[in-house]
């Protein structure tokens, strides 16, 4: 469940429509119940129906667990969403294979087994200024040449390193990594231009990919695998030669 709760953010720009599949009578059920919910604005049972953590925009934090949910509902669930999920025809709800059921193009997804909600792919007015803000403080505790970014999309702590890797205005990507425990408000020990995202098959699996002369610095993204399986792969390649990899997990 953790694994497909993370890859939604990314899917509804990857599937196909035409993968959709007639819904069970028991998804219809669940979806009806969900809907339900929402038609009431009951807070505590649509809490009870999310499947956590669930994923906000980087760098908003997660919602931990149904507590925390209950708390941050209106910054999620604004009333364009609540009366969007509550007043959906069923024409537009379709599963989508193995990654679930969604509404619309996936601005909901729910669990097609047990009808939970596994992502929400909606920014509220409060989240979109809250986003704004957290990006703003990020920027003020950055070392000087790293304030001039479009968006953040990772902070990875490893073993050894702490990376992170922002998104530019011209649509490359940058790396910055310091010796694990320094501060980020310290000069880099390397920085990396020009970056460029892959995606791995249908999945959601991505790889941003650096090179600097001989070496090749790629930054995997894992969403889909074995459970146990690290949120992030660091792989450094010189000359075709893969000299270091290193398991790391996302800091929020």
């Amino acid at each position: 469940m953790k694994s497909k709760l993370l890859i939604l953010i990314l899917l509804s720009a990857m599937i196909g429509f035409g993968q959709s599949e007639k819904l069970a009578d028991e998804q219809l059920a669940h979806i009806k119940q969900l809907q339900s919910l929402f038609k009431a604005k009951n807070i505590d049972g649509i809490a009870a129906l999310i499947a956590y953590p669930l994923q906000r925009t980087y760098p908003i934090p997660f919602i931990k667990n149904e507590q925390e949910c209950k708390q941050r509902f209106s910054e999620v669930f604004d009333q364009l969403l609540i009366s969007t999920i509550a007043n959906a025809t069923i024409k537009q709800w379709s599963e989508v294979g193995w990654r679930g059921i969604m509404l619309d193009n996936g601005v909901l997804w729910i669990d097609s087994e047990e009808g939970h909600i596994i992502g929400v792919n909606y920014q509220s007015d409060f989240e979109k200024k809250q986003e704004k803000v957290l990006i703003a403080q990020q920027k003020e505790n950055l070392y000087v040449a790293l304030k001039t970014f479009d968006k953040p999309i990772y902070k990875i702590s490893t073993k050894k390193y702490l990376i992170r890797i922002d998104k530019l205005a011209a649509g490359k990507y940058r790396y910055a990594c310091w010796k694990e425990g320094e501060k980020e408000s310290a000069k880099p020990d390397l920085i990396l231009t020009n970056g460029t995202m892959a995606f791995l098959g249908s999945g959601g699996n991505s790889v941003i990919s650096f090179t600097k002369g001989h070496y090749k610095y790629r930054v995997y993204r894992n969403l889909i695998g074995e459970d146990g399986d690290a949120e992030i792969t660091l792989e450094v390649e010189k000359e075709g030669q893969v000299i270091v990899t290193q398991d790391g997990s996302l800091i929020e």
